[in-house]
Parts: C-alpha cells; sequence; structure tokens
C-alpha cells in the first residue's frame, strides 16, 4: 500500500471516531463551530475534489452532522395558508379588500381564509397560486 492511500486511509479511520465518538452536536456552540469550519473547508474543496482528500471528508462528515442538528432543532415546517395570505399582503402591500377583489370573493370570506375558519374552494385556491402565487402545497394542506 503506498504511502499516500495508507495516510488517507488514517485521517478516514480518524474522522470516523470522531463521527462516532461526537455522534451528535450537543449544543449550539458546537455547531456554530462546525459552520465556521464547514466555511473554512469550502475555500479549500470545490466539485473538482477527490473524494479521497482528507478536507473533503472532512467536509462531508461535519457536514452530516450540522444537517442532523438542523433537522432536530431547526425543522423546516410548511406555513399554513392564513399565514401566506398575511405575507403575500404585506409583501404586496394590499390589504384584506383588495385581496378579496383579485380572487372575486367578499372581504368576509378572505377574513374566514386568514383565521382558518374556512378553506378555499378549488376554484379560488387555483386563483391564490394563479394571482397570489400561492404554492399548491399549501393550498391543498
Amino acid at each position: 500500500m503506498s504511502g499516500s492511500l495508507a495516510h488517507i486511509l488514517n485521517i478516514i479511520v480518524r474522522i470516523a471516531k470522531l463521527s462516532n465518538e461526537m455522534a451528535e452536536l450537543k449544543n449550539e456552540s458546537q455547531y456554530e463551530a462546525m459552520i465556521q469550519r464547514i466555511e473554512e473547508l469550502l475555500k479549500v474543496v470545490s466539485n473538482l475534489t477527490p473524494v479521497t482528500d482528507r478536507y473533503y471528508i472532512e467536509l462531508d462528515v461535519i457536514s452530516d452532522l450540522v444537517v442532523e442538528y438542523e433537522e432536530k432543532y431547526y425543522p423546516v415546517t410548511i406555513p399554513s395558508l392564513p399565514e401566506v395570505i398575511k405575507d403575500e399582503m404585506a409583501e404586496r402591500g394590499i390589504s384584506q379588500k383588495e385581496v378579496a377583489e383579485i380572487l372575486g370573493v367578499s372581504p368576509p370570506r378572505i377574513s374566514e381564509y386568514m383565521t382558518g375558519k374556512s378553506e378555499p374552494t378549488l376554484k379560488v385556491a387555483r386563483l391564490m397560486y394563479q394571482k397570489l402565487d400561492i404554492d399548491p402545497e399549501i393550498l391543498l394542506t
């Protein structure tokens, strides 16, 4: 076995041991340190970096730890329809009355959508998608 390959295998074994010992990031300071290390590694690792490169391997292991931490402590959730309507109104600078006009429904109906008391019909949901650019996944949940 060449010295270079033995060196790479040694690095892989050390990182694997480190990964097993850490198993997961335990707190925010560890998470922040790993984010900082990822930023450093991204300066030396590119799409052309061989998968056997020690920095590539380190980046791969640390990235997995960060992803697990983020999934546990910063889960991404789909916003509710009322939240999205309110966000669209704020972003466009329009009122409930203007949303009602855009969709061809009454202002009280928009109020019902925004409070979750009522869900839009398929026709209105289609208009929300077309005219307000609301994601169909949000409209169908």
